[in-house]
């Protein structure tokens, strides 16, 4: 099974949203706050080439989503 990563904050609802998705398929995913984790915002920011837009999933160390549904929130 590939290693699921969720890059999101608290606050950005879109990272709830994709929180939910993940969890509604039974997905086992690993999440971090990259607002309150420095080291995670800069994984985040080299999976995506810099973007600061969350939510970012990653998987098997690739970045496969930036934002849900075409929305996100800048960090």
């Amino acid at each position: 099974m590939p290693k699921t990563e969720l890059y999101g904050t608290k606050s950005c609802p879109f990272t709830q949203d994709m929180r939910e998705w993940l969890e509604f398929k039974d997905r086992d995913f690993v999440e971090y706050d990259v607002e309150a984790d420095a080291e995670a915002l800069a994984r985040m920011k080299a999976f995506t080439g810099g973007q600061r837009t969350v939510p970012v999933l990653v998987e098997d160390g690739k970045a496969t989503e930036v934002g849900w549904q075409g929305r996100g929130c800048t960090v």
